[in-house]
C-alpha cells in the first residue's frame, strides 16, 4: 500500500537537536532505519535512511538538484527572515546543475581529475605528508586536524588550481563558515556571517582569476579561463562557481576523511594495529573508514514528478535528503556487524560517501589517494600514536561531519 505525504508520519524522525547527536548520530540513524526509513520531517524535507532507498535516489536520472524545481523555497525564506537581499551564489556550480549544463561543465573540469593525473600527484602528496609529519613531531601539542588533515588537501587543491599564495588560516575560516549553507537547518541570525564569508571568499577568488589571466600556467584555473576566453560556454559566473566549488569541496571533505578516519582507528586499536602490520590494507581500509564515518552525511535531490519509495508517495517538487551516513551502516547491505570498523570488509567500496549517479564526487580518486598516503604514513611514522582526549571537538555540522581538533600524543 502506498501512503501519501498527507498521512501521519511516525513519531520517530530526523532530529539534530537530540542531545549527543553531533557526537554520535549513528544511534539515531539506527532508529530511523528500523522505525521510519522513509519519512517527512517536521521541517519539510523527506528523509531516506536505508541503503537501497538512498542508492536508488542518488542514481535516479529523473531527479533534480536545481532549487528552482522545489515547490518550497527555504533559502529564500531564510534570507527574508534575516532581512537580507537574496543571494544565489553557487547556482552554476556542477553540484547544483542538471543536464545538459551539468554534463557540459563537468566534462571540462573532470580532465584534471583522471586517475593518471592523480597518480602523477603521488610524489608531491608524499613530500607534503612527510613535511607535515616532521612539523607534527616538533609540535608541543600535536593536533591532527590543524597539523595534517587540513593543510594537506588545502595545499594539493591550491596547487592543482594554481592559486596564488594566500593566508591559509583566513581561507580556511571563510570556507568553514561558507559550507554551513549546506546544512538543512540554518538560523536567520547566522546568515550575516555566512554572507560575509562568501563575499570575502568570492573577492579573493576574483582576484585570483584576474591574476591568473595575466599569469597563465599549466594548471586547472588557467585551463578553465582559456576555455572561457576561447568562446566556449563557460560564462564568468560559471567560472567563479566552479572555482569556488573545487576549492572548497577539494579540501573540506578530505579534512573530514583524514580526521574522522584517524579517530575511528584510534578508538579501535585492534584495527590500528592491523593497519600497522599490513600497510597494504590502506587501500580497502580508506573505503572502510569512508563507510564507517562518512565525511559527507547527507545528499539532496528534488523530485520532478510524484515518486514512490518504501511505500510512501513523495510528491513532485519535494526536497529529499539521502542520509549517506545511515545507509553506510545498514545491516541489510553491509551485514549484521555494519556498526563495527573492519578494514578487511569486502563490501567497504560499496559505500555511498561519494554520492552516486551523475553527481558522483569528481574528486573521489584524489580524496582516496590523499587519505591513503596521509593515514598510512602517519601510523607508520608514529607507532605509539594515541588520543590525547576522550572528547574530541566535533564541528557541529550535519552534512560535513568532522572534527575541529583532534589532539594526540605521538609516543
Amino acid at each position: 500500500m502506498t501512503v501519501s505525504a498527507t498521512d501521519s508520519d511516525a513519531a520517530v524522525f530526523l532530529d539534530p537537536f537530540e542531545p549527543g547527536f553531533f557526537d554520535d548520530p549513528y544511534r539515531q540513524y539506527t532508529r530511523l532505519r528500523q522505525q521510519a526509513p522513509v519519512h517527512r520531517s517536521p521541517l519539510g524535507p523527506w528523509t531516506l535512511s536505508r541503503y537501497d532507498d538512498v542508492s536508488r535516489l542518488l542514481r535516479d536520472p529523473s531527479l533534480s538538484v536545481v532549487d528552482d524545481n522545489a515547490s518550497t523555497d527555504p533559502t529564500g525564506a531564510l534570507f527574508d527572515a534575516a532581512g537580507i537581499a537574496r543571494q544565489r551564489r553557487g547556482t552554476r556550480a556542477i553540484l547544483n546543475l542538471d543536464p545538459p549544463d551539468h554534463t557540459r561543465i563537468r566534462r571540462l573540469v573532470s580532465k584534471a581529475f583522471t586517475p593518471g593525473r592523480i597518480k602523477a600527484l603521488l610524489p608531491r602528496i608524499g613530500r607534503l605528508v612527510d613535511g607535515l609529519l616532521d612539523e607534527l613531531a616538533r609540535a608541543p601539542k600535536p593536533d591532527l586536524i590543524g597539523g595534517l588533515a587540513f593543510p594537506l588537501p588545502f595545499a594539493v587543491i591550491s596547487e592543482m588550481l594554481g592559486m596564488p599564495d594566500a593566508d591559509r588560516l583566513q581561507m580556511r575560516a571563510w570556507s568553514h563558515t561558507l559550507v554551513k549553507f549546506l546544512e538543512p537547518v540554518v538560523l536567520p541570525d547566522e546568515l550575516p556571517a555566512l554572507v560575509e564569508a562568501g563575499d570575502r571568499m568570492d573577492a579573493h577568488l576574483r582576484d585570483a582569476i584576474a591574476w591568473k589571466r595575466a599569469n597563465p600556467a599549466d594548471d586547472l584555473l588557467s585551463a578553465l579561463i582559456a576555455v572561457e576566453e576561447e568562446g566556449d560556454v563557460l560564462r564568468e559566473d560559471e567560472l567563479l562557481d566552479q572555482v569556488r566549488l573545487l576549492f572548497v569541496a577539494g579540501h573540506e571533505t578530505t579534512v573530514n576523511l583524514i580526521g574522522n578516519g584517524m579517530l575511528a582507528l584510534l578508538r579501535n586499536p585492534d584495527q590500528l594495529d592491523l593497519l600497522r602490520r599490513e600497510p597494504g590494507l590502506a587501500v580497502n581500509g580508506v573505503d572502510e573508514l569512508l563507510r564507517y564515518d562518512s565525511p559527507v552525511q547527507f545528499s539532496r535531490r528534488i523530485t520532478t514528478s510524484d515518486i514512490e519509495i518504501g511505500g510512501r508517495r513523495i510528491e513532485r517538487g519535494s526536497i529529499v535528503f539521502a542520509l549517506l551516513g545511515a545507509a553506510n551502516r545498514d545491516p541489510a547491505h553491509f551485514g549484521p556487524d555494519a556498526h563495527r570498523l573492519d578494514l578487511r570488509r569486502r563490501e567497504a567500496p560499496h559505500h555511498v560517501s561519494f554520492g552516486g549517479g551523475i553527481h558522483h564526487c569528481l574528486g573521489a580518486v584524489l580524496a582516496r589517494t590523499e587519505g591513503r598516503v596521509a593515514i598510512g604514513s602517519l601510523v607508520k611514522r608514529f607507532p605509539r600514536l594515541e588520543l590525547a582526549t576522550d572528547q574530541p571537538a566535533w564541528n557541529g555540522r550535519m552534512v560535513l561531519r568532522g572534527l575541529d581538533e583532534l589532539p594526540v600524543t605521538l609516543g
